[in-house]
Parts: C-alpha cells; sequence; structure tokens
C-alpha cells in the first residue's frame, strides 16, 4: 500500500478498507508515514467523514499499535473520565480524589491542551515537582496506594494516539468527531479500566457546537467503549460559558484546591458530583456520598496524596504571572452572556495553551472572571482580569474579548443554561 492511495480514497469520500486503516496506522507510528501526509489524510476525514465500520477499525488499529493495561489486581472497581474538552475545565482536578475517596480507584490518563481549551496535565505541571510521566508500576503503584492518579499516557500506550493527538492541535482537525471518538477510545479501553463516563461538551467553547453534533460523537464513543466491554456513560454538559472563574493553568489549580477544600464555584461543584456519582455508579460502588467526602475532608486528603505520591508540593505557592490587565465593565445591567470560545482564545493567546505542539506554556497566565451571566454588574467594576509574563500580548488577547459579553438592562430576566443537558448510555 502506498500513503497517497489512502489520502485520495478518504479525498474522493470513500470508505477506507480495514486494510488501508490497519496499515496507515502503523505506517504513521514506525514514521513511514510523514506529519504532513497524515494530516491532510486527517484533514480529508474532517471534510468527509467516517462511518462507524471504519472509526471502529481505526479505534481498533490504535489500541493495537500498543500495549494494553489490566487492573485486575487493584481491590477496588475501576472508574474513569474523559472530557471532550473546555474552557476552565479544571474538573479531572477536584473529581478524581474525590471519587477515589468514595471506594472506586481512578486511573485518569490525561493529556494536554488542544487549540484554545486547557490541558489537564498542562494545569499540574504548574505544581512545583509533579510529573505527569510515570512508568506503568508507578502509576499502578499510585494508583493502589492512594486510589487515584492523574498522568500522562505512557509511550507503550496507543502510541499511534500520541502522534496523531499532537498532530491534530497544530493542523486545524481537532473537531473531527471520528478522530476525537478514536483518540479518546483507544486510551481508554486500552488503559483498562472497567467503566467510564464521558463528558462531552457542547457550546461555543466546546469542539461540538450543537447537540445534534455532541450527541452523534457521545453514541460514537458510548459503542465502542460498550462493545469492549467496558461499561460506558456520556453525559453532555453546556459549554457556552466558561467553567468556574478561571481559565488557566495554576489559575484553575488555585481554583480546584477551593472545590476540595469545599468551596468553589457553583457550577464547578455541581458538574462534579455530578460525574462523581455516575462514576460510582458506573463502578459498582453504592452508598457513598460524594458531596459528604468533599465536606468532610477526605477528598483533599486524597488529593493531597496524590500530589506527593508524583513529586509534586501540595502546600507549595503556585506560580503568578507577572503582568495584569484588568477590563471594566462599560455598563451597568445583569451579564446576560461570557463567551467560552473567546475567553479560551484569550488565554490561549496570553500564553497558557500552544500554537506549535513543542511550544511551552505559562503557568500563570489565564483569565480571571469577576462576573458570570445573570449577575448585575456595574459600570467600571472588573469583569475580568487578564494574566501573563508576556505584557506584549495584551492586545493580541484583549482583541477577541471585544465581542466576548453581552450586559441587559437592569431587570432584565435571565435563567442560565442548566450545565448537564442529557444523558447517553
Amino acid at each position: 500500500m502506498d500513503v497517497i492511495s489512502v489520502i485520495r480514497t478518504k479525498r474522493d469520500r470513500g470508505e477506507l478498507s480495514p486494510e488501508q486503516i490497519d496499515w496507515v496506522i502503523d505506517a504513521y507510528t514506525r514514521g513511514e508515514v510523514a506529519d504532513e501526509q497524515m494530516s491532510s489524510l486527517a484533514m480529508a476525514i474532517l471534510l468527509n467523514g467516517m462511518n462507524r465500520t471504519e472509526i471502529a477499525r481505526w479505534t481498533a488499529a490504535m489500541i493495537a499499535s500498543g500495549e494494553r493495561m489490566n487492573f485486575d489486581a487493584l481491590s477496588r472497581p475501576t472508574a474513569d473520565k474523559h472530557s471532550t474538552g473546555g474552557v476552565g475545565d479544571k474538573i479531572t482536578l477536584p473529581l478524581a480524589p474525590l471519587v477515589a475517596a468514595c471506594g472506586a480507584a481512578v486511573p485518569q490518563l490525561s493529556g494536554r491542551g488542544l487549540g484554545h481549551t486547557g490541558g489537564t496535565l498542562d494545569k499540574l505541571e504548574s505544581i512545583p515537582g509533579w510529573r505527569a510521566l510515570l512508568s506503568n508500576e508507578e502509576m499502578l503503584h499510585v494508583l493502589d496506594t492512594t486510589g487515584a492518579v492523574i498522568c500522562a499516557a505512557g509511550d507503550g500506550l496507543a502510541p499511534a494516539d500520541k502522534k496523531l493527538y499532537a498532530l491534530r492541535d497544530v493542523t486545524g482537525t481537532v473537531e473531527a468527531i471520528p478522530l476525537i471518538a478514536s483518540s479518546i477510545m483507544s486510551k481508554k479501553i486500552a488503559e483498562g479500566t472497567g467503566s467510564l463516563v464521558l463528558d462531552v461538551k457542547v457550546g461555543s467553547g466546546a469542539f461540538m457546537k450543537n447537540l445534534d453534533d455532541a450527541r452523534e460523537l457521545a453514541s460514537t464513543m458510548v459503542a465502542l467503549g460498550t462493545d469492549s466491554g467496558v461499561r460506558t456513560v456520556a453525559l453532555l454538559t453546556d459549554m457556552s460559558t466558561p467553567l468556574g472563574l478561571t481559565a488557566g493553568n495554576a489559575l484553575e489549580v488555585r481554583e480546584s484546591v477551593e472545590v476540595l477544600a469545599g468551596g468553589g464555584p457553583a457550577d464547578v461543584v455541581e458538574l462534579t458530583l455530578a460525574l462523581a456519582r455516575e462514576m460510582l455508579d458506573a463502578a459498582g460502588v453504592k452508598d457513598a456520598d460524594p458531596a459528604k467526602a468533599l465536606a468532610d475532608g477526605s477528598a483533599m486528603d486524597v488529593w493531597r496524596r496524590m500530589i506527593s505520591a508524583q513529586g509534586g508540593d501540595p502546600d507549595a505557592e503556585l506560580p503568578v504571572a507577572r503582568e495584569r490587565h484588568v477590563v471594566t465593565a462599560p455598563a451597568s445591567g445583569v451579564l446576560t452572556r461570557l463567551d467560552a470560545y473567546d475567553i479560551g482564545i484569550a488565554a490561549w493567546r496570553l500564553g497558557a495553551g500552544r500554537a506549535r505542539k513543542e511550544d511551552p506554556v505559562q503557568a500563570g497566565a489565564g483569565v480571571e472572571l469577576h462576573a458570570k451571566p445573570g449577575d448585575r454588574v456595574t459600570a467600571g467594576q472588573p469583569l475580568l482580569t487578564l494574566h501573563t509574563d508576556t505584557p506584549e500580548k495584551f492586545d493580541y488577547a484583549l482583541a477577541p474579548l471585544a465581542s466576548a459579553y453581552d450586559i441587559a438592562p437592569a431587570g432584565t430576566d435571565f435563567t442560565p443554561s442548566p450545565i448537564v443537558l442529557d444523558r447517553l448510555a
């Protein structure tokens, strides 16, 4: 086979054969297919799609590119969660220790930022000493001793996905539903978790902009998981507005610790608890109350052990950006819209994300929100604070924020969207 014929098949809206899929994934993993060739194929998939047979085979080929893990030796059932990516989505940070505190083991393989969405590993790496890269033995040890681990997928786990994931980030192909589904599910199935809860984001700040696309992605992933023997559930959740009051790396870690301490923004707490209940139910853990585990400090205890076990100092001061810029409300009234995508782009431009897969991120960069839709604001009050180490980026980051919010006259009725929009199983 040759890669040009594979690209042409999908370019011309044909169906890739099982042999073509197996070959191109294997050849790309080995370096026989170049990045520019795979990016061309990824763009053809974005534009022309894949059917269920192709997606299933693509996912199987990604899994077959590496090893598979097994957690049968653990004394408790395993449950994992995956978010399709959003702005201010720090839910994994409080969720993993919370579910562990309630009796399930959480082997959370996470990723780095994709486009305007933040990455869990980028956030946690703002904690001094914390390590994302663990060997399989280290991962199992942390999981066995603390109940939860958040780390990068090892080199041996779906290595084809690791290469393609980074390539999609910088070639405008992140939004391809077949590639999203196969990327997520190849890692999760190879990881060996017994159950999986998917948080499929919907809205301006998500890769899925409408409910129909989100349902298609969610149903595709639920089917892939179920067919592979992994109990899989999906929640469709709102991402028209950023989650919580921060978008950035260290900024979101601080907010996550507030949630674990029994505080934090109401929307972050609500979604954390909703996902925790789904994970515990999928894992077969009964009679556990995640709200109680937040309130009594047991989730915080697991967080501290988990961070320490991966080399981090849970008591260390988190990085703070050297420069700030405050955006004030231009009028008094009710904030009725705060666009997640625009906030995400601003945070990315400030240094919280990357334009190339080799780029570093700034730990302290991001956007702090001082109001959410439904809140009353007064002209001149702080609406947003921008954080960065490179102040020359302020003008670039301010551009998308000019149209990122709406303020209606005082007394305007406004009802925020619910966090959880639908459930698929």
